[in-house]
């Protein structure tokens, strides 16, 4: 027979892994959500400044043979 002691041990565990393991499901869906979309958008960004000062010293270099 279980003690009460022994209940409460195994109630008190199954609760703290059900917050444990929402724990983990939130950051999961955070980085999903939030993180992800954040470090994309800043590649985008990275990515669109580079192209532009490609145009840009393309440009320059055409107007330096023009002159």
């Amino acid at each position: 027979m279980v003690t009460p002691l022994g209940w409460f041990y195994v109630i008190a565990v199954t609760v703290l892994f059900f917050f444990w393991a929402y724990g983990i499901v939130s950051f999961v869906l955070d980085c999903k959500n939030k993180f992800l979309p954040a470090i994309r958008a800043w590649l985008a960004a990275r990515r669109s400044r580079k192209r532009e000062a490609e145009r840009e010293s393309e440009r320059e270099e055409t107007e330096q043979q023009l002159y």
